[in-house]
């Protein structure tokens, strides 16, 4: 059973992969607003925030990954839900592949394309004076993280792709998302905020995320952080999961 799993999540997604190469638009479509917000708040904000002496680039790439990661998953839901509304998953239904394999597909092209987005984002960051004497190891924590942050993400985006009626009702839920590391020490220390938005900035899982990612790029310890960022993302990919599948299971049951 699992080769077969195998098999068919690798046929459907090289379809998948073969539609974003023929658009690779969607990439830079992608990283282009997390560009924009790098550069607008590096060379336009940046002198004004005080980070605690360290580059503010160095401070504002981790959370402008998370941002793009929120940006490309609206891309993912988009394709679920055309396959969904163009009838492609009828005759899915009718050929003898797994279930499974059509949102596996999906989705393992949605963390391809976010990582590709990502490494645009951050050789724009090093262009604009980035550095990290990171070794092999952290970086490959990052990308760990990243890639159970983008899993987790996708998910939750399989569900809107499945049950929306329209464009604008698909694409919409990734707004949210992309506003909560507004709301986290991405931007800014959680210090200097209101107690209240303070509270919230602290207990969200954006802010652990961002302080490990932050502490693996300037080789410093990350602390409890570390394990909150990978509690909070398990979390979110199980929970996101379990509720995708059996969105996809009533679908097309």
């Amino acid at each position: 059973m699992t080769t077969y799993v195998v098999h068919d999540t690798t046929v459907l997604l090289k379809r998948s992969l073969r539609h974003i190469l023929r658009s690779p638009d969607t990439i830079i479509t992608t990283a282009v607003t997390p560009i924009a917000m790098l550069l607008l708040f590096v060379y336009v904000f940046g002198g004004a925030i005080d980070v605690g002496g360290a580059r503010y680039v160095d401070y504002l790439l981790p959370g402008i990954l998370l941002i793009t990661v929120a940006s490309g998953i609206a891309y993912t839901a988009f394709r679920l839900f055309t396959d969904v509304s163009s009838g492609i998953f009828e005759r899915f239904q009718s050929m003898p592949i797994t279930r499974s394999s059509v949102l596996w597909s999906h989705v393992l092209t949605s963390v391809v394309a976010n990582l590709t987005s990502l490494v645009l984002v951050v050789l724009v960051a090093v262009a604009m004076g980035f550095r990290s004497s990171a070794g092999p190891l952290a970086w490959l924590a990052v990308v760990g993280i990243m890639v159970l942050f983008t899993l987790a993400l996708t998910w939750l985006a399989v569900i809107p792709g499945l049950t929306a009626k329209s464009v604008d009702g698909v694409s919409g839920f990734s707004y949210p998302l992309i506003f909560l590391p507004f709301i986290s020490s991405a931007f800014v220390p959680t210090s200097g905020m209101p107690t209240p938005v303070r509270w919230f900035a602290e207990h969200q899982p954006v802010t652990p995320i961002v302080n490990t990612i932050r502490n693996l790029y300037a080789v410093q310890p990350v602390g409890h952080d570390g394990w909150i960022a990978l509690g909070w993302c398990l979390g979110l990919l199980l929970v996101a999961y379990a509720l995708a599948m059996r969105t996809y299971r009533r679908k097309v049951g």
